[in-house]
């Protein structure tokens, strides 16, 4: 009994973790808030978010090549070849938490923020394959810079500053062709409305109306990616090597911007300031398509059953054409690799820690972003761990906690840009389940 009293208390906590995170999917979509606090977000599409779960995020990022985990298929959304790999139900449900330290000179600041970071199912069609389909943010934006201007006698301060963000809701199919060879593939809707906001004060006049200029980006559209990989058994079946590639088609979405200018008066009162007294103008332009870049991913994955796994992915990302502002730098193409891999100690262990996946790994990114000359890079270290939950429904049942931290640098304080370093927190909760079993009759 006491057993069996487990079970359900574990079964009881995933059922309340995952009610959790759909509510907080339906805030996020509805509130279209942003994780974002990187100066650089205001370029492009923002801070793009990769296709990555807490459990392939904490071994660098490496996904081409991730098939199996822990002995165990993985929705592996960056590459939907893995999807034919599916035995049972895969939900999976998590959270994300940034802490992001900015400097430039001997200025710092500190922000952070926490959302809503995946909810996604994927489902076994025998030998059909299988198929996957959920919802994840795509990028977002949020950044704030403030100035100080002085014109003879009178001071002003402009505030620029930018928040909103977008998602991608998908579905995907893989199969398994011919035996060791797997393919796959993505739709995606991409949706959301980035902002873009100019304010003018004037705090040592009261009788001055203040000015806000809004832009705002209404994206839509569809996407298509794809992904390939190869299996191999080693070593007499004790290993196994997974190379894998995925990559994007020449994707286009609708962008219709519309522009807000509005006046507000001065206000004491916190609660009264930024309430607008009337529009001076509002214009929708005309819908025009942009292009998202074209990516391609190789890598692999050496593993071992349960016991360890280590990867790597080249990455390559271009931006070149893709449609930005005006008066904007120019994008160009990233280029990236990760390294990772995972260890558990001992899988048939009656001591907890030692059946629990520890997960190492870097990651190193020259991305699409220049500025006063000075490439934009980023690079990480990151670390997790797998929390194996209590089997149960006689077995069938296989649950776990998963987290990943990213400890990483973005920027430069050369040429007097900003420098980013950050903590990324991702939690996730994975439920792999026998679900559609044709019950025998009694």
């Amino acid at each position: 009994m006491q057993k069996n009293s487990k079970f359900l208390s574990a079964a009881k906590t995933l059922k309340l973790i995952l009610g959790t995170s759909l509510v907080l999917s339906s805030i996020h979509l509805n509130a279209q808030t942003t994780t974002s606090h990187s100066p650089y977000s205001q370029f492009g599409m923002g801070q793009m978010r990769e296709d990555l779960l807490p459990q392939t995020r904490s071994m660098g990022g490496i996904s081409a090549g991730v098939r199996y985990q822990s002995g165990l298929p993985i929705l592996n959304i960056a590459n939907p070849a893995s999807y034919s790999a599916f035995t049972r139900t895969i939900l999976e449900a998590g959270l994300y938490a940034n802490m992001t330290q900015l400097q430039k000179g001997n200025t710092t600041a500190k922000t952070g923020d926490f959302a809503f970071s995946h909810f996604e199912i994927g489902i076994p069609l025998a030998k059909a394959g299988g198929m996957a389909f959920g919802l994840l943010p795509y990028s977002d934006i949020g950044y704030n810079d403030t100035r100080n201007v002085l014109n003879g006698t009178l001071q002003s301060i402009e505030t620029l500053s930018g928040e909103g963000g977008t998602n991608k809701a998908f579905v995907g199919y893989g199969v398994t062709p011919v035996k060791g060879l797997s393919i796959g593939a993505n739709i995606g809707f991409i949706f959301g409305e980035l902002k873009d906001i100019t304010a003018i004060s004037f705090p040592t006049d009261i009788s001055m109306l203040n000015s806000r200029y809004q832009e705002t980006r209404l994206i839509r559209g569809a996407t298509v990616d794809y992904g390939i990989q190869y299996s191999k058994s080693l070593a007499k079946n004790k290993m196994n090597l997974t190379i894998g590639y995925s990559g994007s088609l020449n994707n286009t979405v609708n962008s219709t911007t519309t522009e807000l200018i509005t006046r507000t008066q001065p206000s004491f009162d916190p609660d009264m300031q930024g309430v607008a007294l009337d529009t001076v103008r509002f214009n929708q332009r005309v819908s025009k398509k942009i292009n998202l870049p074209l990516k391609h991913n190789v890598g692999f994955t050496l593993s071992k059953g349960y016991n360890w796994m280590v990867g790597a992915d080249f990455k390559y990302t271009d931006w070149s054409n893709f449609q930005t502002r005006e008066g904007e730098p120019r994008l160009g193409k990233n280029y990236g690799f990760a390294v990772g891999g995972q260890l558990k100690p001992d899988p048939t262990s009656v001591n907890y820690w030692n059946i629990v996946d520890y997960r190492l790994g870097f990651r190193y990114n020259k991305t699409h972003l220049k500025y006063n000359n000075e490439n934009i890079n980023d690079m990480a270290i990151t670390a997790g761990l797998g929390f194996p939950l209590p089997e149960s429904n006689f077995g069938r049942t296989f649950s776990r906690i998963n987290i990943s931290a990213e400890f990483g640098q973005q920027g430069t304080l050369k040429s007097n840009l900003i420098r980013e370093r950050y903590i990324n927190i991702n939690l996730g909760f994975t439920i792999n389940d026998s679900w559609f079993l044709r019950r025998p009759i009694d």
